[in-house]
């Protein structure tokens, strides 16, 4: 924790939630606000459904490979430079899209608003770390998760709108509007948190040797895949929403956002609880409930609709509860994983996030497209991708079940 954090933010602890939850905000309306424009945009751009669909994926793993050099360049030139570079580039890469002429052009631009998304997301999580103490990072970081759930509800209805009256364009124009506002923000607000003792040389030898050290750290690896894999038992939804909620459900693009409200009211909730468990509760509880909330409602999703055709009235439902589930146990994982090496928290930071999000593209790019003409096939990919994150944990647990209590009482490898 930085020495002088009091100093850095005077204002109200949630006041400084909002604003790390907006650069967080970033990730879900490049993606979601974009989703009801899909057919239009391909009918412009003359794509084929696997084209649109490497979008997606193009978006997510440039997400994914630059999250890798995100987190280290903070540890070492600090977190803000990051950031509002990040938003510079973002900021081009979306005028990028909206200009683009063909599909091959936006892939690419898709592309580079990856590469630089991840610098908010990334950087955000040590930020929290390197303001506030064990128990208050947690409520922080749950009230992140909060705020940032608001994104994902809004983006759709935001691109519905935007594309049914300005055409497809308009929505890469507002996420460039976006990126300014937010650049805008944190240029103005956004303290420089990482103090000057804590800096790493920036030498790819000093980079190398701290991947290394990660990577060989069976808790942080466990920890990482137990936090991103089964948040795609949900992502697979979003990703595949288009085919899910448009042909599946026969629902309208302007009827999608009930979807993303279901959903994110889901995440909120669980953050909500999570940040009220904070201190009361040990770590490891909060993890078990959440992965047995999901577990119950990634069996009961597979059997509803093994017995019965997905109807609106309930299949959105069961979504909602996993992610729910999901958000509860969240926050505390990634604390675990923040406090494994502190010395290295934005490294760590970003090697969680590069391992979330490859495990994104790959669904993006080729999980979605196999299952995503049955929802029984989406609910049978939802339970399995859960239960690689369950695996994870358990293995964990077992090897070292002193775990949960990290934040707290740091523990070593035997």
């Amino acid at each position: 924790m930085n020495p002088d954090a009091k100093q850095l933010w005077r204002a109200p602890r949630w006041a400084l939630a909002v604003l790390l939850a907006t650069l967080g905000m970033l990730g879900p309306f490049s993606i979601d606000t974009y989703i009801p424009a899909f057919a239009g945009i391909a009918h412009s751009l003359d794509a084929t459904p696997l084209q649109m669909q490497q979008t997606l994926s193009a978006y997510l793993f440039g997400f994914a490979f630059m999250s890798l050099f995100h987190g280290a360049l903070s540890d070492s030139v600090g977190r803000r430079p990051v950031v509002l570079w990040g938003l510079a580039a973002f900021t081009l890469a979306s005028v990028g899209c909206a200009l683009s002429q063909n599909i091959g052009q936006l892939v690419f631009f898709r592309a580079v608003q990856g590469l630089t998304t991840g610098a908010g997301i990334v950087v955000s999580r040590a930020v929290v770390r390197d303001m506030f103490p064990p128990a208050q990072a947690q409520r922080v970081m749950s009230q992140i998760t909060i705020y940032f759930g608001v994104a994902p509800a809004i983006a759709p209805m935001i691109g519905g709108v935007l594309f049914a009256h300005l055409g497809w364009h308009s929505v890469f124009w507002f996420l460039a509007v976006v990126g300014v506002a937010l650049w805008t923000a944190n240029y103005k607000l956004l303290p420089e948190t990482l103090h000057l003792s804590q800096r790493q040389p920036l030498k790819i030898s000093n980079l190398l040797q701290g991947y290394w050290q990660l990577g060989l750290d069976p808790r942080f690896v466990l920890l990482a895949f137990a936090s991103g894999v089964p948040f795609n038992g949900m992502f697979l939804y979003v990703l595949s929403a288009p085919v899910f909620l448009g042909e599946h459900l026969a629902l309208p693009p302007t009827q999608f956002f009930w979807f993303f409200v279901l959903t994110i009211s889901g995440i909120m909730g669980g953050a909500w609880v999570s940040g009220r468990l904070a201190g009361r509760r040990a770590p490891k509880q909060q993890i078990k409930y959440g992965f047995l909330i999901m577990l119950g409602m990634a069996l009961l999703n597979l059997l509803a609709n093994a017995l019965s055709s997905a109807h609106a009235s309930w299949a959105m439902l069961p979504i909602a509860l996993f992610a729910f589930g999901w958000a509860m146990m969240v926050p505390v994982i990634t604390l675990l994983v923040l406090d494994l090496h502190p010395d290295r928290r934005g490294m760590a930071s970003s090697l969680q996030a590069f391992i979330g999000a490859s495990a994104n593209g790959v669904v993006a790019g080729v999980v979605a497209p196999l299952v995503m003409h049955s929802t029984l096939a989406l609910a049978a990919a939802s339970l399995a991708m859960l239960s690689v994150g369950l695996l994870a944990w358990l293995w964990l647990h077992r090897r070292w079940p002193d775990i949960g209590r990290f934040i707290e009482h740091p523990v070593t490898t035997t």
